[in-house]
């Protein structure tokens, strides 16, 4: 037994017919009792992934593991998993306990009747849903009838559970809720989790850690701040971030950094952060708003076009060659729409991208 390596993913690839490969060559590893989002735009695998998991889909090529033992050619019966669908499939002519009972009821996990309801208003009262026994779906808020399908879902007692976007059919403050509900109740049973999610919020809040897809390929299997502070790539700095990451073209010759209107000597950065030598040549440099702001002996001119007040602090926006240019400062900052300002950069904590997305800094 191995909790380290709970649920192992090993050079798994998914072709369909079409010949559209969904899952390039894809490994990672979930260690007993983890929460891991799946992350990434829709389109990049993150659902064909929990599917083959869950034996859905069978995979071209590659393994699963669930404890050290392959699950490519076991039923999905078989599996031990529990399974929260992102449309809550439950079935509308049952009530609430009815639903949560009824994987107890059918197949290799049949129970006694009254075995079956002990054991459904145990993971009732888990989820808080006790005082809904009698009702029936229609009757219930979205925020209600997700929490009876993760209900239903536990009552099996499975060794790992997968949820596909489980709460992006709620609004935005009951996700926020339903959110931290679900971090909680999967830490308080133990259960291993995978969670699918597009929303970088949902998955930097609640993952123990967060696996990113673009494309049918990982850019980072890592802890969350990392994918903030330490981007493997410019997919990966520009997908996590609010305020989205600002972006400047760059050339680097003689020594220098040079922009469209703005340039420093490359001996200003932090000669520990390279990732590789800095060649001259084209390059993307980018930057966290909170880390270019307007400063006296800044060096980027910029005039403010629109400023959006965000609870404690205020974007400010900028166009540069362009594009929008974002910076991140609190309410005391004494600016306004129209100011004329220079803005600088933190050197530790700007980024340098090859144009293909390389991370050289």
């Amino acid at each position: 037994m191995n909790d380290e390596k709970f649920v192992e993913v090993k050079n798994l690839r998914k072709v369909y017919d079409n010949g559209h490969e969904a899952i390039k060559n894809v490994s990672f590893s979930v260690k007993r009792g983890d929460l891991v989002c799946l992350l990434g735009p829709s389109g990049c695998g993150k659902t064909t992934i929990l599917n083959m998991l869950a034996g859905l889909l069978s995979p071209t090529s590659g393994d699963i593991l669930f404890d050290g033992k392959s699950v490519v050619n076991i039923a999905p019966k078989d599996r031990q998993i529990g399974y929260v669908f992102q449309n809550y499939a439950l079935y509308p002519h049952m009530t609430v306990l009815q639903n949560v009972m009824f994987p107890l009821t059918v197949g290799q996990h049949k129970k006694s009747k009254d075995e079956a309801e002990k054991i459904a208003r145990k993971y009732m009262e888990l989820t808080q849903i006790t005082e809904l026994a009698d009702q029936k779906p229609g009757q219930l808020s979205g925020g209600q009838q997700q929490r009876v399908s993760i209900a239903r879902a536990l009552v099996q007692q499975p060794k790992i559970l997968l949820m596909d976007e489980p709460l992006s059919n709620l609004d935005a403050r009951l996700r926020l809720r339903i959110r931290e509900e679900i971090r909680s109740l999967v830490k308080k049973v133990g259960i291993t989790t995978l969670f699918v999610t597009h929303d970088q919020e949902e998955a930097l809040s609640i993952g123990d850690k967060i696996i990113l897809f673009h494309q049918g390929v990982i850019q980072q299997d890592d802890l969350g701040q990392n994918f903030y502070l330490n981007p493997n790539n410019y997919f990966v700095a520009n997908f996590v971030g609010n305020p989205v990451i600002d972006n400047f073209k760059v050339k680097v010759a003689d020594g220098k950094v040079t922009a469209a209107n703005f340039s420093f000597d490359v001996s200003e950065l932090d000669k520990n952060r390279f990732k590789r030598d800095l060649t001259d040549g084209d390059y993307v440099l980018s930057v966290r708003p909170e880390n270019i702001v307007p400063a006296a002996d800044g060096i980027v001119p910029a005039e403010i076009k629109d400023v959006e007040l965000i609870g404690r602090e205020r974007i400010l926006k900028f166009d540069h060659e362009g594009q929008q240019v974002r910076s991140l400062v609190d309410l005391e900052q004494p600016v306004k729409s129209g100011d004329q300002v220079k803005l600088k950069m933190r050197y530790d904590r700007v980024f340098l991208f090859t144009p293909e997305g390389e991370r050289v800094y």
